[in-house]
């Protein structure tokens, strides 16, 4: 059985796209990124951004406007509570919504939550497992 998984969110503007990313600390892998296309490497996670006309032919469907409904969360581990901060900074200094500023939830977590140049939902999560049970 599989055990890729492979993450395709249309964009806009691939340049844009790609230099929000970096902003955030992520690099791209790919030879055979265009215009259309650029794979996004989140740790062991290939999220490719698609040029929303091309992802919507693969797709076969409407494209969820983001600015009136959200389809999913993208939740991104982080190691302390320090780089949750960092995710922050670097989401709104990249251009990106900070919805949620950094902050404890339920006592063993701390995070943040932001939209990205074209509205998909991250959150950035430090889980400290000496607090959780």
């Amino acid at each position: 059985m599989s055990k890729e998984i492979w993450l395709n969110l249309p964009v806009k503007n691939i340049e844009k796209s790609k230099n929000f990313f970096k902003n955030l600390g992520y690099s791209f892998n790919s030879p055979k990124d265009n215009e259309n296309m650029a794979c996004l490497m989140i740790g062991e996670c290939v999220v490719m951004l698609f040029e929303e006309n091309t992802l919507k032919t693969f797709m076969q469907n409407e494209i969820t406007d983001t600015s009136k409904s959200s389809e999913i969360m993208i939740s991104i581990g982080a190691e302390s509570r320090e780089e949750v901060d960092n995710f922050a900074e670097n989401a709104a200094a990249a251009g990106g919504n900070v919805f949620a500023k950094p902050a404890e939830i339920q006592g063993w977590m701390y995070g943040c939550a932001f939209a990205d140049l074209d509205g998909h939902r991250w959150n950035a999560l430090y889980m400290n497992q000496e607090k959780m049970h």
